[in-house]
C-alpha cells in the first residue's frame, strides 16, 4: 500500500480517535470542575489588561514587573473577562482543553510521520509531562502555544504524505499559515517556524507578508500601547536585568539540557535522542523533518533568546521537548522487546519518582488554598475601610495582578512595596513559611518589604495573610485596631 493511500485510509476512519479525543475532553473538564485552579501570574495580567480593553482604558503594560504582552492571548482574555470575575476559571479551562487539543496534534504527527502506534506512545509521552500539566492547569500561554504549533506541524506532515510521490502540492497550506500565525501571536518562536514553512514550501513573493504578519501585529499593538513598536523586546530585556535573570552565553547549554531533560523526563529525552539517531540511520519516517523543524526551530530560539538579553526559563523549550518525544514515541513501538523494556523502566521511573504526583497535587491544593484566603482577606470590612485611606500593596510583585483582578482595581489602588513603600492604606503580609518562601521572596526585590512599616496597625488575619491598615483620614487606627478578628 501506498503512502498516500494510507494517509486515505487514517484520514476515512477518524471516529475511535475522535470518541478517546473528546473523553479526555470530558476527563479535563472533570478534573477542572473538581480540583480548582487559577491562573499564573502572567496569565492574571492578561485577563487585567483584557478587563482594561474592554472598560476603554490602555491596557497597563509598563506597571512593575509586569510580564510581556502577547496580543492573541490579549484578545481572548478581553473576550473571557465578559464572564465577569469567573473569568480567571474559564482561562484555566481553555487552557486544560488546549492541553487535550496539543496532546492530539502530538497523535496526528507521530501516526503521519511513522504510524499510529508511533502516534499514541508520542501523544502519551507528551500529554503526561508533569511540566505541562502543571502550564495547563495555571493557565499558561504555552499551551494554546503548542495546540496551535503541534496541529500546524501535523496537518503540514498529513500533507506532505498524501503528495508524496507526486511532487510537493499545494492544498491545505492555508490552514497552516493560519496555525502558524496564530502561533505567532502568542510566542516569538512562531516567528521562526512561519519563515521556515515559507522557505520550506518554496519561496514565493505573495506569501511572504504571512511571515511578517505575526511579528507587525505585535509591534502595531505594542506601539499604540505604549508608543515604542518594540517595548516587548525592550522591556523584556529591562525585567531580565531587574529581576537578575540574565544568563551568560556559557550558562545557556548547561541550563539547556537540564531544561529540556526536567520537561520532557530524563527517560523519555534519552529515548527520544536515541531514537532520533536510530530513525536517521535508518531513513525511517514520511515528513520527519517536521519534527527536525520542530526541535530545531525551538533550540534555535532559546539560544537567540540568551544572546538578546532575555531571561532563560525553562517553558522557553516546551517545542524541543514535546519534539523528542516523537521518535521516542517511535522506538519504543518498533519492537515488542523494546517495548516492554520501555514499560518496564517506566513504571520503575514512577515508582522512583512516586513523590512527584503527590508534590502536584500539594502544588495544586496550594494554589487553590493561597487564591482563597487572598480573596477572603480582600472581602473582609476591615480592608475595604482600609482601601478608602489609600491602596492595597504587597511585599512584591508575586501577587499584585492576582489582587487587582479580584478587586477590579487599577494599577495606582494596588501595587507592590518592593517598587514604592506607601504610607497609608492596606499593607498585606504574608503568613507561613511555605507561603514565604513561594511569594516572600522574589527576583529583584528584598524580603524586608513583608514587616510592617511605622504607623500601620494589624486589623484583621485570614489564611496566610495578615492586613495591617494606615489612614490619615477616615477610620483611624486605634478604631481598626479595636475591630481587627
Amino acid at each position: 500500500m501506498s503512502a498516500a493511500a494510507r494517509a486515505r485510509r487514517a484520514a476515512g476512519d477518524r471516529r475511535p480517535e475522535l470518541l478517546l479525543v473528546g473523553l479526555l475532553a470530558l476527563v479535563g473538564v472533570l478534573l477542572w470542575a473538581l480540583v480548582p485552579t487559577y491562573p499564573n501570574y502572567d496569565a492574571y495580567y492578561h485577563l487585567v489588561w483584557g478587563r482594561e480593553l474592554l472598560d476603554g482604558q490602555a491596557p497597563t503594560f509598563e506597571a512593575y514587573a509586569a510580564p510581556t504582552e502577547h496580543p492573541l492571548y490579549l484578545g481572548v482574555a478581553a473576550l473571557l473577562t465578559l464572564l465577569g470575575p469567573d473569568a480567571d476559571r474559564a482561562l484555566v479551562l481553555l487552557t486544560v482543553l488546549c492541553h487535550v487539543a496539543f496532546t492530539w496534534g502530538v497523535y496526528r504527527l507521530g501516526a503521519a510521520v511513522w504510524d499510529r502506534r508511533a502516534g499514541l506512545a508520542a501523544a502519551l509521552l507528551a500529554g503526561s509531562s508533569f511540566a505541562l500539566l502543571l502550564y495547563a492547569a495555571r493557565g499558561y500561554v504555552d499551551e494554546p502555544f503548542l495546540a496551535l504549533v503541534l496541529w500546524a506541524a501535523a496537518l503540514e506532515s498529513e500533507r506532505s504524505v498524501r503528495t508524496e510521490g507526486a511532487g510537493r502540492g499545494r492544498g491545505g497550506e492555508k490552514r497552516v499559515w493560519a496555525l502558524l500565525i496564530a502561533a505567532g501571536l502568542l510566542r516569538p518562536e512562531g516567528w521562526l517556524l512561519a519563515g521556515l514553512y515559507w522557505l520550506w514550501t518554496g519561496p514565493r513573493l505573495r506569501t511572504a507578508p504571512l511571515v511578517a504578519l505575526a511579528p507587525a501585529v505585535w509591534c502595531l499593538v505594542d506601539g499604540l500601547v505604549t508608543g515604542d513598536p518594540l517595548f516587548s523586546l525592550h522591556s523584556t530585556s529591562e525585567l531580565a536585568d531587574e529581576l537578575g535573570r540574565r544568563r551568560s552565553l556559557s550558562e545557556v547549554p548547561g541550563a539547556f539540557a537540564r531544561f529540556l531533560a526536567d520537561t520532557a523526563r530524563e527517560p523519555v529525552a534519552a529515548l527520544g535522542v536515541l531514537g532520533a539517531l536510530l530513525a536517521w540511520r535508518r531513513r525511517e519516517g514520511r515528513a520527519a523533518h517536521v519534527p527536525l523543524a520542530l526541535f530545531l526551530a525551538g533550540t534555535a530560539t532559546f539560544f537567540a533568546t540568551s544572546a538578546a538579553g532575555l531571561s532563560v526559563l525553562p517553558r522557553y523549550l516546551t517545542v524541543p521537548a514535546v519534539a523528542l518525544c516523537l521518535p521516542a514515541g517511535w522506538l519504543v513501538t518498533r519492537d515488542r522487546r523494546v517495548l516492554a523494556l520501555a514499560v518496564a523502566a517506566g513504571l520503575a521511573f514512577v515508582v522512583v519518582r512516586a513523590d512527584v504526583f503527590d508534590r502536584l497535587a500539594t502544588e495544586l491544593r496550594f494554589i487553590r488554598h493561597t487564591h482563597e484566603d487572598l480573596v477572603a482577606v480582600l472581602d473582609t470590612r476591615q480592608v475595604a475601610d482600609g482601601r478608602r485611606c489609600g491602596p492595597v500593596t504587597l511585599p512584591n510583585y508575586r501577587l499584585v495582578p492576582d489582587t487587582r483582578w479580584i478587586l477590579d482595581a487599577s494599577q495606582s489602588e494596588v501595587g507592590a512595596r518592593s517598587a514604592r513603600e506607601r504610607r497609608h492604606g492596606v499593607a498585606l503580609f504574608y503568613v507561613g513559611e511555605k507561603l514565604m518562601r513561594r511569594y516572600g521572596f522574589a527576583d529583584g526585590a528584598s524580603p524586608r518589604t513583608n514587616a510592617p512599616s511605622e504607623g500601620f496597625v494589624r486589623a484583621v488575619r485570614v489564611g496566610g495573610f495578615t492586613a495591617y491598615v494606615s489612614c490619615s483620614t477616615g477610620p483611624s487606627n486605634s478604631s481598626i485596631s479595636r475591630a481587627r478578628q
